[in-house]
């Protein structure tokens, strides 16, 4: 994998993306050649159209990477890649529409347009069938070679069973007498050369998955590798990087400590992040203001009661505040105290249940993001009554709230809603990936692959 700003990016999606970029240019420019030769124009030289064309790639690779294009699932699915490759063209397509139309162009012709969205649709589905079925292979992957043999050691085992995923197993080392978890695993005591049994398996990166470390570290086979070249790795990190999170399980203070991370303070990110925050919420609060009156009715007409609800969350550094949401339950929803929202939750009603489904409920929410008691991307906050709850019961639970709490977040992307302890459990392992990899470029990211959230709204209640 590659670090991009702190964040972890697959070589084989990096390739995808590039050539995607290059055969979204390759699709408008085909499409204005077919446009003008269909109307027997004279040829014009490509810098008269080329930013029009780069446009056109960058907000439909925009399109693509918001929709989930180059998520897991749809690295592995082509059924599931194809959908998508639709929606996103589409979406692109409209984005261009609305900006020709916004600016006064002519940039593009609606004919040449829908040339290139065909175009376009046709070379990526191609794309994905010749390209696809090499990003698995060996060709992509790492070589691993794990120094242990217990469960920690079985889990790398799992995770390299994924299809598509980035990396293979070359072998495991027993690194003492204890039973194998992992079978196959070889005796550290039959390896006589170490580094030259590095060199015959082929591995590119060490990773130590021992259970107990006190007094077992291999000091003189990390070194040995380490001066050939390999890059060694620890379990912790290890996980972080393959999955996006931080492993609640094998976590422990001093990895916390001595990890690069958790620069969320900087002052130009925190600064740029808060003029994005006024910027886009005053943006929100302005243009959504006709949907929420809409739907402020509509809540009326069905149940008594407010139209907003308020509830007290806890923000950042552990301090309260009031975030303001359209009610979806109804009034008496809380009468027996607060509880864990379900799936099919009889509390909600049938507009409620509607808002909830497209986040039309969190518009509000734009408010708290304004006065800066959130931010457009962080961890969700949740309320005192489960925060206490879950502080005794989940470690470095408090360590959440020292980023900004959210309306969409790194655990929103990746993981449907919590409604229980090992939930919340999941989802705080990726609110601390957040809060340790934080950059600008991973709020983009989160804010882009929202848009898969609300149109594909898998576990939204």
């Amino acid at each position: 994998m590659i670090r991009v700003f702190k964040h972890y990016v697959s070589h084989a999606v990096i390739l995808l993306g590039i050539v995607d970029f290059a055969l979204l240019i390759l699709a408008g420019e085909l499409a204005w050649d077919l446009r003008i030769y269909q109307i027997g124009a004279g040829s014009q030289p490509f810098a008269e159209r080329a930013v029009a064309i780069l446009v056109f790639a960058a907000i439909v690779m925009t399109a693509l990477i918001g929709v989930g294009s180059y998520g897991a699932e749809a690295l592995r699915s082509m059924r599931f890649a194809v959908a998508r490759l639709l929606v996103a063209v589409s979406l692109g397509v409209i984005g261009v529409s609305l900006l020709d139309f916004v600016m006064q162009g002519e940039t593009f012709w609606r004919s040449v347009l829908l040339y290139a969205m065909a175009i376009a649709i046709l070379l990526l589905v191609l794309n994905r069938l010749i390209l696809g079925p090499m990003l698995g292979t060996s060709t992509f992957q790492r070589s691993v070679l794990v120094l242990g043999a217990g469960t920690r050691a079985e889990r790398i085992r799992a995770l390299a069973r994924r299809k598509g995923g980035s990396f293979r197993v070359a072998g495991f080392i027993a690194m003492n007498d204890a039973e194998p978890v992992v079978p196959d695993a070889r005796p550290r005591g039959s390896i006589t050369d170490f580094g030259r049994f590095v060199d015959d398996i082929g591995a590119s990166e060490v990773v130590l998955a021992l259970e107990e470390r006190r007094n077992s570290l291999p000091v003189k086979d990390l070194l040995r590798v380490k001066t050939r070249g390999l890059h060694v790795i620890d379990f912790s990190g290890f996980i972080e990087r393959e999955t996006g999170r931080v492993d609640l399980d094998t976590l422990n203070p001093s990895w916390l400590i001595f990890s690069d991370g958790f620069s969320s303070t900087q002052f130009l990110s925190s600064i740029s992040k808060r003029i994005f925050d006024v910027v886009v919420s005053l943006l929100l609060l302005v243009l959504a203001f006709p949907v929420l009156v809409l739907f402020a009715i509509l809540i009326k007409l069905e149940s008594p009661g407010p139209v907003f609800y308020r509830q007290t969350r806890v923000g950042l550094y552990g301090q309260h505040f009031d975030v303001v949401k359209l009610r979806s339950m109804r009034q008496d929803a809380e009468k027996d105290g607060p509880k864990w929202a379900s799936e099919n939750d009889p509390r909600v009603t049938r507009i409620g249940r509607i808002i909830r489904t497209v986040r039309i409920d969190e518009i509000p929410q734009a408010w708290s993001v304004l006065k800066g008691e959130m931010s457009f991307v962080g961890p969700r906050p949740e309320r005192p009554q489960f925060v206490s709850q879950l502080e005794n019961l989940l470690p470095y639970y408090a360590e959440r709230h020292m980023v900004k709490p959210g309306i969409t977040g790194w655990a929103q992307i990746n993981y449907p809603y919590g409604a229980s302890t090992e939930d919340a459990r999941q989802k705080l392992e990726y609110d601390l990936y957040y809060a340790k990899n934080y950059s600008p470029f991973l709020d983009l990211l989160i804010l882009l692959q929202t848009v898969r959230v609300v149109l594909w709204p898998d576990g939204a209640r």
